[in-house]
């Protein structure tokens, strides 16, 4: 299948909100739900997405079909088309099952017995679903993968099912429970030794991601390059980022350094960290990037202008048109979060609209914000009791819910 670049609508008209998987989108949508509905249905049953594996929209379409009382029955019949477009209504699909949607359960367990792609949509729906709603599936489960040939993954449903893989085509287990029981410094100690291999650091970087950063690592990261190539191992840009302005000094030093990668790494945290010496650089690649259309890039720019803060004051209005137009809904937290970090109060008419953003990311920045207007507290609410949302954004909605309840003083 040929990846086609979207030619997308004005981004301030409803199609092109609605395309952007902006919250303005789903705020005017709700004013008149006959003129949306038409491209309600266009940004599901075709890609609008900038970035198919980091833009989010499922949760998106899904509350607008509910929200604005849309039927179903076109997604029921989208399954019926290529690959991509099975996935895209599927996934809507399972989230309105979720919300209560008999119709939308149904449909998918319809689709799992007679469509053209359904072990993909079954093992979905297996990991999203409980238990009792695909377990009556088996039969036709089994019957479907034996006459066709079809390669079960593993997990569920394939384990409840008692259908296994093939051993030869079976994965190796990818993790070590002695090792994730060792404590964060024993596990910085494993990097440290002579006879650790690129597997080794690797697999440790991945137990080290889900833990809290600590410094403990930066003085190793000499020690994290890829054999043979002139770059760090993966894992290694990630948890630099999370220790941000505490790897500066010792970045000073890598960025002097004979080894190409090492000195490339450092020079990259510097550029993460600026001052404002660097300020009037960081301006014109912000406009030359909007004015390029560049989407992906503009995100590692604003999160740059937030760190020199107030003084990037001429960073706001690019970065609000950059928030209003790209496509690239991802990078849409960027935007707002450097926005906040420069001028705070020049974030603020933002956060409503981002409160019914298509973004995870997104929706925790403005959930998180002050908020003082009775209508932004009743949707930071809604957020909390809604079946749709993402559970981390529900979770954050009702810690800053418990805040507005709290007596003054």
């Amino acid at each position: 299948m040929t990846y086609r670049t979207p030619s997308y609508a004005p981004p301030d008209s409803l199609q092109g909100l609605l395309q952007r998987g902006r919250g303005l989108g789903h705020l005017r949508a709700l004013d008149d739900p006959a003129a949306a509905a038409p491209y309600v249905y266009d940004c599901i049953r075709q890609e609008w997405r900038w970035d198919r594996q980091c833009d989010a929209r499922a949760r998106y379409h899904a509350r607008l079909l509910r929200d604005l009382a849309l039927p179903i029955g076109p997604l029921l019949d989208q399954p019926a088309g290529d690959e991509e477009a099975v996935w895209r209504a599927s996934g809507v699909l399972e989230l309105l099952a979720l919300a209560g949607d008999g119709e939308a359960a149904e449909g998918l367990r319809d689709y799992v017995r007679h469509g053209e792609h359904w072990v993909g949509v079954l093992e979905s729906i297996a990991s999203e679903w409980p238990r009792a709603w695909w377990e009556g599936l088996r039969e036709v489960a089994l019957e479907r993968i034996t006459a066709e040939g079809e390669e079960p993954g593993s997990g569920e449903p394939w384990e409840h099912f008692g259908i296994t893989r093939d051993p030869a085509t079976r994965q190796a287990p990818q993790s070590d429970p002695d090792r994730e029981r060792l404590g964060t410094d024993a596990l910085l100690a494993l990097i440290a030794q002579p006879g650790a291999t690129a597997v080794d650091k690797v697999g440790v970087l991945r137990l080290l991601a889900r833990r809290d950063p600590r410094p403990g690592l930066i003085p190793l990261v000499p020690l994290l390059g890829l054999p043979g190539a002139d770059r760090p191992l993966p894992g290694v840009r990630a948890a630099l980022r999370r220790l941000g302005v505490r790897a500066v000094p010792e970045a000073r030093v890598w960025a002097r350094d004979e080894r190409p990668w090492l000195a490339a790494l450092g020079r990259e945290v510097l550029d993460d960290h600026p001052g404002p010496e660097a300020l009037p650089g960081l301006l014109r690649e912000l406009a030359d990037l909007r004015h390029q259309e560049e989407w992906c890039g503009p995100d590692v720019t604003a999160r740059r202008l937030a760190h020199i803060g107030p003084p990037a004051a001429d960073a706001v209005p690019p970065l609000r048109a950059l928030l209003r137009e790209t496509p690239h809904s991802y990078e849409r937290a960027d935007y707002l979060r450097a926005i906040a970090a420069i001028a705070p109060g020049a974030a603020e008419d933002l956060y409503e609209e981002c409160l019914w953003d298509c973004e995870e990311r997104t929706l925790l920045i403005a959930v998180a914000a002050p908020a003082t207007d009775p209508e932004v507290r009743a949707r930071v609410v809604a957020l909390r009791d809604d079946p749709l949302e993402d559970p981390d954004v529900r979770a954050a909605a009702a810690e800053r819910a418990e805040g507005f309840a709290a007596p003054a003083g």
